[in-house]
Order: structure tokens, then C-alpha cells, then sequence
């Protein structure tokens, strides 16, 4: 079945459908990373867009029922440049092709994705449409007009559980440090999309968790007197979350509280700073970070297209960890308060693990106050 893309500049991409018939428009972004395409897809940052992979070839290792990162699929279109008919993996459960059929996921193959990738990079991320349903040029382009733009919107409440549960599946990732055996902590999550293998990390340095949805008063979370608070990624616009910046506002002095991805920004509007767009984001398990504490570089996993502005930070907050790609701010830590967020992500399924140790520090805070 032959599939389309076209982009908002009028650029059209032909290829072949791998997915399911239809179609599908989102915000078109691109990945860097060579392996992990079921977490990418399974991954509710990604609400909303069309991921492009720069890796030739997507498929060569099937789906499994281990590798997911929530409950379902949340892109909104796949890209690949080939797609491996054949899989050969021992823990393989079946094919990414039916897999994402069978989840309703538009994808397309057999286009240049190199040359996607530069256009993304020279032009921005950009509003696109995938379908099998080929029409009229005129047609695509009013089928792309009618996307709408992920800056302003909410996808948090997309996303997000819809009502409170406590979580107890650490399953068998045990990578890294061994599981503590003192004291555990009561953690609240506020779930804005939240990867299961951040949920696997804090279970293995000792937290207890309970998820709440991400519009859940301050004084709701409050009531069940958790020791540490912890914010997850999640997809679009952090400004569209305003419900979320104002809990923290009123969480922030009262329990210690990390932030992720989103969370981080979230957080950082709270205490009075200041996000904007990126203009083709950053998205890769790659990326390197300097810990401006230690003067370590860590090679991080990235998935995110806002980001927070360093020259809007307030005094009483300093900057930890830079983007040494485009120096943009990928962390920061209260003066004086038990607060610390990073924009990437510690947990990355799969790796690097570089960045492990912040489950660690969140531990230690907690102990300390």
C-alpha cells in the first residue's frame, strides 16, 4: 500500500505503508538514536508528533511485551527509511509492522529521511501529514493546515492516569546500583506522561510510589505526606500546563522534589523562569551534558522540543548541567531549598546510564531533610 508525507512548507515524501491504512497529521520531529524504536513509540512525550528515525533501518529486532514505556503507542505517525521484514531477537513477541497496525499508528517507509532531517534541521520542526488515502496536492496541504500547533496545548491532560494508583512493578531492570535495604520513601509522582522505567529507577533506590494524575491539587498530594515529590517528562508546551505550575508553587519549600523532561520545565516556571521552542528540539540517546558540579560530561538520552531559557533564572537558582551541543540549559538546583531537575533523561531504556546517579541524590535529599 503506497503511503504520503507531506510537510507544511509543501514538501511531499512518498514511500510505503507499514502501519496501519489512513491518516494521521502531528508536529514532524526526527530521532538520532540507533536502537530503542519500542520505547520511542510507547513514550508519552511523544503525544502529538510524528517521530522521524535517522537510523536506516527500523524492525530488525520486533516488539516485545518488555520494552514498552506506557500503556500504549502515543505517536502520532513513524518514518523509517527500511523496514526489516524479518526480525531476529529471542525475546521478540511479533512485528513491529503489525504492531503498529495494530495500534492504529500511520507509518510510512522507503523515503529519504536523510533529506527530511536536513530540511527539519535548516527549516524547524514542522506541522505534517501521513496518509495512505493519497489525494489531490491540494487536498494534502489542507489536510496539513488543519493540524494543530503543539505550542499552546495541553498534552499533559491527554496523556496523563485518570486517577491515583499506587505502583508496584519494578520488573527485571536491574541495572546499575543494587537495591537499598535501609529506610523507603514514600514518593508522590506527578504523572505528565510518565515513562515506566523512570517508575522502575525510584522503586530500585528505595521509593515507594503513589501516581497521581497531573491536574491534582497541592493540597491533595499534601494529604498523603510523601517524603519526596517527583516530577515526570511528558509531551508539548510546558506554558499550556499552567494547573501544574501553580501546584508547584505550592508544593515548592514544603518536601524535597526532582524533576525530568518536562517536570524540569514545569519546575522552573514555577520558580519564576522563563521556556521557549527549540527549533528542531532534541531527541537522541547521544546527546552530551556537562555536570558543571563535577566537570564530568555525561552522555545523556534526549526527547524534547521546549527548553528552558538560562538567562531568565532567578538568583536563588544555579545552573548544574549544560547542553555542550548548543549550550542550552539542561539542569539546575535550588540555593537554598531541596530542589533539583534535569531537562534529559537519567532513567534512558535503553541507555546510556550515565546520568543513573540522580535517582541517588533524590535518596540522599530525601534522607537528609
Amino acid at each position: 500500500m503506497n503511503a504520503t508525507l507531506i510537510l507544511e512548507n509543501g514538501m511531499i515524501f512518498r514511500g510505503s505503508s507499514i502501519g496501519a491504512a489512513g491518516t494521521s497529521g502531528g508536529e514532524v520531529c526526527f530521532n538520532t538514536s540507533m536502537s530503542g524504536y519500542q520505547e520511542i513509540l510507547t513514550d508519552p512525550s511523544y503525544c502529538g508528533q510524528i517521530v522521524t528515525m535517522t537510523y536506516p533501518m527500523m524492525g530488525n529486532v520486533g516488539v516485545n511485551l518488555e520494552d514498552i514505556e506506557s500503556i500504549q503507542p502515543w505517536v502520532k505517525g513513524f518514518v523509517m527509511r527500511e523496514y526489516s521484514r524479518v526480525h531476529s531477537n529471542f525475546r521478540a513477541a511479533g512485528d513491529l509492522s503489525t504492531y503498529l497496525a495494530s495500534h492504529n499508528i500511520v507509518a510510512i517507509e522507503g523515503i529519504d529521511t536523510r533529506k527530511l532531517t536536513r530540511v527539519l534541521r535548516s527549516e524547524g520542526a514542522m506541522r505534517g501529514v501521513i496518509t495512505t488515502e493519497v489525494g489531490m496536492e491540494s487536498d494534502l496541504r489542507t489536510l496539513v493546515e488543519q493540524v494543530p500547533d503543539i505550542r499552546s496545548t495541553d498534552l499533559a491532560a491527554v496523556v496523563t492516569t485518570k486517577e491515583m494508583y499506587a505502583w508496584s512493578e519494578p520488573g527485571n531492570w536491574n541495572y546499575g546500583e543494587g537495591s537499598f535495604n535501609g529506610p523507603r520513601f514514600k514518593v508522590a509522582v506527578y504523572d505528565y506522561g510518565v515513562k515506566q522505567n523512570i517508575l522502575r529507577r525510584l522503586h530500585r533506590f528505595g521509593c515507594d510510589l503513589k501516581i497521581f494524575p497531573a491536574s491534582t491539587p497541592s493540597q491533595e498530594v499534601l494529604r498523603h505526606n510523601p517524603d519526596g515529590i517527583f516530577l515526570s517528562n511528558g509531551p508539548g508546551d510546558p506554558e499550556a500546563v499552567a494547573h501544574a505550575q501553580e501546584n508547584l508553587k505550592h508544593l515548592i519549600g514544603r518536601k524535597p522534589i526532582f524533576g525530568i523532561c518536562l517536570g524540569h520545565q514545569l519546575l522552573s516556571l514555577a520558580l519564576g523562569a522563563k521556556t521557549y521552542k527549540l527549533k528542531f528540539g532534541h531527541r537522541g540517546a547521544n546527546h552530551p551534558v556537562m555536570n558543571l558540579l563535577t566537570k564530568e560530561i555525561e552522555i545523556t538520552s534526549q526527547n524534547h522540543g521546549f527548553a528552558v531559557d538560562a538567562e531568565s533564572l532567578p538568583a536563588d537558582l544555579e545552573l548544574t548541567h549544560l547542553n555542550l551541543n548548543d549550550n542550552t540549559v539542561e539542569g539546575f538546583r535550588h540555593r537554598a531549598l531541596p530542589i533539583f531537575c534535569v531537562q534529559y533523561h537519567p532513567e534512558a531504556s535503553p541507555g546510556p546510564h550515565d546520568s543513573d546517579y540522580l535517582f541517588r541524590r533524590f535518596r540522599e535529599m530525601m534522607e537528609h531533610y
